[in-house]
C-alpha cells in the first residue's frame, strides 16, 4: 500500500505520544499533530496528510466539528476517530459527519493498522480482489460439493458478462459485507435440489420448506466458505456474509444487478447443474469500526 501520510489530533501529549509509537512501529508516516482545532488546522494546510486521527473530546470542540473543519480544506482527507468515548449514538454521528472509522482506546495496535488500511485501501484492493475472488469461489464450490456429497464437480461456461438471469426454479441471493460489497446468486432447478438433497439427508426431503431451506445454507456455506479463503489471502477485506435469502417458481427473472465486476458460470454435479454468479461494487464497503 502506498505511504500513508498521518495527522494525530489528540488534546493528551500521553495519547499522541502512544499513537505515535503505534503507527510508527506499524510504517505509516506521521506527519504531525494537533492539540486544538486550530493547530489541527494549521497542519493540515502545511503537512496535507492522507488521514486524520481525531480524539473525540478538546477543549471548546469536539471531533465532529474538527471534522467539518478539514473536509472544508480537502474532503478526501480521511479521519479516523480514536477516543475513550464509543457507542451507537456516536458512531451514528460519525457516519453523517463523514468521518470513516471509530476505534475506541486504549487501541490496540493490530486492530488499528487493520482499521486504517482498510480505510485507505480502496482501489488498490478492489484490483487484488478482481483479481481473486473467480478462482477462489470456483475453488470453493468444488471443495464444498467433494466434502459434502464425495463426488467431483466441473465447472464450466465461465464468463465475465453481466446479465440477467433466468432461475431454473430455485434461486439463492446471499449479499457480501466488508471492505468491498457484493452478492452471490446460486440457482438450480428443482429436480437438482430434489437429487442433492436426497443424499445429504439420506431421505427425500419433507415438504418444499425444507428443500429450500438445505438448498439456502449449502448457498451460505459456500459463499461463506469462498469469503473466508479471500480474507485468509488479505484480512483487510474483512468480508462477511448476510443471511441468504431464497426464491422459488417456475420461471423467475433477476434483474441484472449495478457491479463493476461479474462472474458466472455453470457446475456440472452428479446431481444435476446448477449456476452461480458472483458480483461487487467498486468503493462500495461496510463502515468500518471495531466495536
Amino acid at each position: 500500500m502506498k505511504d500513508i501520510k498521518i495527522l494525530i489530533v489528540d488534546d493528551s501529549p500521553f495519547q499522541i505520544a502512544l499513537l505515535r509509537d503505534v503507527l510508527t512501529e506499524n510504517g505509516f508516516n506521521v506527519v504531525g499533530e494537533a492539540q486544538s482545532l486550530e493547530e489541527a488546522i494549521e497542519s493540515i494546510k502545511k503537512e496535507k496528510p492522507n488521514l486524520v486521527t481525531m480524539d473525540m473530546t478538546m477543549p471548546g470542540t469536539d471531533g465532529f466539528e474538527c471534522t467539518r473543519a478539514i473536509h472544508k480544506i480537502d474532503k478526501n482527507i480521511k479521519v479516523i476517530v480514536v477516543s475513550a468515548m464509543m457507542d451507537d449514538e456516536l458512531i451514528k454521528k460519525a457516519k453523517k459527519t463523514n468521518i470513516s472509522g471509530y476505534i475506541q482506546k486504549p487501541v490496540d495496535s493490530e486492530e488499528l493498522t487493520l482499521l486504517i488500511n482498510r480505510v485507505m485501501g480502496d482501489e488498490e484492493l478492489y484490483s487484488e480482489l478482481e483479481n481473486l475472488y473467480p478462482n477462489i469461489f470456483k475453488e470453493s464450490i468444488i471443495n464444498l460439493f467433494n466434502r459434502l456429497t464425495k463426488t467431483e464437480v466441473q465447472v464450466i461456461d465461465e464468463n465475465n458478462i453481466d446479465k440477467e438471469i433466468h432461475s431454473e426454479g430455485i434461486v439463492v441471493i446471499v449479499g457480501i459485507i466488508g471492505k468491498c460489497s457484493g452478492r452471490m446468486i446460486f440457482d438450480m432447478s428443482f429436480e437438482t435440489a430434489k437429487n442433492l438433497v436426497k443424499i445429504l439427508l439420506k431421505r427425500e426431503a419433507k415438504d418444499t420448506k425444507e428443500l429450500l431451506n438445505v438448498v439456502a445454507e449449502i448457498a451460505n456455506m459456500f459463499a461463506g466458505n469462498a469469503c473466508s479463503m479471500i480474507n485468509k489471502n488479505n484480512k483487510v477485506f474483512g468480508l462477511r456474509v448476510a443471511p441468504p435469502t431464497t426464491f422459488h417458481g417456475e420461471s423467475m427473472n433477476i434483474s441484472r444487478v449495478e457491479v463493476d465486476n461479474d462472474y458466472s458460470a455453470k457446475v456440472k454435479t452428479q446431481f444435476g447443474y446448477l449456476s452461480i454468479n458472483i458480483g461487487f461494487k467498486r468503493g462500495e464497503s461496510e463502515w468500518m469500526s471495531i466495536i
